[in-house]
């Protein structure tokens, strides 16, 4: 008897589906169509998209895993709630594994990575421009990805990117405002310059100066939203 020849393994491209459908209710949950302490409602997403269960219900997981809903028994999902103390978390943490980030970055950036960099700025630099501050989101979001993956540490990255998204929530109406945006690219332009001098502590200090740029813009915001 011959010996059966195994069946071939064919691996299909995931379904974009899944990411739309994520995308979209994120966008919403962002832009507060939503609001803090709604509920989604697998059943009713899925008819109003016109799309089957499956691809709402990975997106509710992978929102619920980025923290911008939670899980509540017998009840289903809602809208997180924005709790300062939690961004104070957020934000402490994040700085420590970008600066970690950065560490590493140091000793391996190479000019490939740099020119992406410095396309990103350009880019920024046109976004404001055209007075389109909008664009800063995608581009502050990429600016920091190949920031963190020039570390060479893909869970180190991860993680980095997980604290953004979670972060992303409390930045979302001053990251459009475009004083904010040349503040941001500002601090962009510094963390560059350091990396080309291979300038270890410059960078850390560039960093943490952009970092808490952003706090503290956060922080003015929500004051300004407390007295309104």
């Amino acid at each position: 008897m011959g010996i059966k020849k195994p069946k071939t393994l064919v691996i299909e491209q995931p379904s974009p589906m899944r990411k739309q459908v994520y995308e979209h209710l994120r966008d919403q949950i962002l832009a507060n169509t939503i609001e803090p302490g709604g509920r989604l409602v697998e059943a009713q997403i899925a008819k109003a998209l016109g799309v089957s269960r499956t691809p709402v219900r990975e997106a509710v997981h992978l929102l619920e895993k980025d923290g911008f809903i939670e899980s509540i028994p017998r009840v289903g999902y809602r809208v997180r709630k924005l709790v300062m103390e939690e961004l104070e978390e957020i934000f402490e943490i994040r700085k420590v594994n970008e600066l970690l980030a950065c560490s590493w970055a140091v000793r391996k950036i190479n000019s490939r990575t740099l020119q992406a960099l410095e396309k990103n700025i350009k880019m920024t630099e046109l976004a404001l421009k055209k007075k389109q501050p909008e664009s800063f989101l995608d581009l502050d979001q990429e600016f920091h990805e190949i920031l963190v993956l020039a570390s060479g540490s893909q869970h180190l990255t991860n993680m980095c990117q997980q604290l953004r998204r979670l972060m992303l929530r409390y930045r979302i109406d001053s990251i459009k405002d475009i004083d904010t945006v040349e503040g941001g690219l500002n601090g962009h332009i510094a963390i560059v310059d350091a990396l080309k001098r291979k300038d270890e502590d410059g960078l850390k200090e560039a960093l943490e100066k952009h970092l808490y740029y952003s706090r503290q813009d956060i922080d003015i915001r929500i004051k300004k939203h407390s007295e309104s």
